[in-house]
């Protein structure tokens, strides 16, 4: 029997698993590549958002920050997204695509006219010197309110009354200080100055205490305008000169 060389079974084992087993490349992706959108005639850039889409994944596909891309679309932290949404990648002079167009004008915001608020003033008859209005301390009528403003443009006055707080009313929002002065003969229990700032659409509320001093304290009379206290020491000297004199008498029939 004829022997087959080794080498010789080697070839043919090549040979067969060439042609029988053709060897295969590997299918390799396509890369997807993003193109950038084209302004519209305003010159602005949009996205539309797609299915999966993230602020991630569009910032990545179009080289635009993230931060950048929440500042222009007022996106939160969250940045949340909805199919089919525009999104604002940038604004430029002049679209690509129309270098002699004429940019569009941009147009100022417009400035919304200040607000309006109300403050008042209360300045109260403090008896019990706590600077703070109880049920039973009314309104203290004589005193002089003066509001102004920081930059002394809007100056008021008014003087209170006896039973409402004082209302300076539509007063344009801004930093305003509040001036008191109490009746002649009280002593304030309080800052008699204090500022403000008065936001539009609010209403603000400032007590001011003051309380009688001891000018205005007077003690309790009885009739004929004598002092009780004066009546009192008249009625034990009498009573002392009464007892004195029987005492006289009685000594003396000894």
């Amino acid at each position: 029997m004829k022997k087959i060389p080794i080498i010789g079974l080697l070839f043919t084992f090549l040979f067969l698993a060439v042609h029988i087993f053709p060897v295969r490349a590997e299918v390799s992706i396509p890369q997807v590549v993003y193109a950038t959108p084209t302004p519209n005639p305003e010159g602005r850039i949009i996205y539309v958002v797609k299915p999966a889409d993230n602020c991630i994944s569009i910032s990545l596909k179009t080289g635009v920050q993230l931060d950048e891309l929440r500042r222009l679309n007022n996106l939160g932290e969250n940045c949340p997204l909805q199919e089919g949404q525009q999104l604002l990648l940038g604004i430029v002079d002049k679209p690509a695509q129309q270098p002699t167009a004429t940019p569009a004008i941009q147009l100022p915001t417009p400035t919304l006219p200040p607000g309006t608020g109300e403050i008042c003033v209360l300045l109260f008859n403090d008896t019990n010197g706590n600077s703070t209005p109880d049920g039973d301390e009314n309104p203290l009528a004589g005193g002089a309110i003066s509001l102004s403003d920081r930059d002394g443009k809007i100056t008021l006055n008014n003087q209170t009354n006896a039973t409402d707080p004082v209302c300076f009313k539509d007063i344009v929002e801004g930093d305003y200080n509040i001036s008191v002065a109490i009746p002649e003969g009280y002593n304030a229990t309080t800052l008699l100055n204090y500022p403000i700032k008065l936001n539009g659409g609010e209403k603000s509320t400032l007590d001011f205490g003051a309380q009688p001093g001891s000018k205005l304290v007077e003690p309790a009379t009885g009739e004929e305008g004598k002092s009780p206290i004066l009546a009192i020491a008249g009625a034990v000297l009498i009573l002392g000169g009464a007892g004195l004199g029987i005492y006289v008498a009685r000594m003396g029939r000894r």
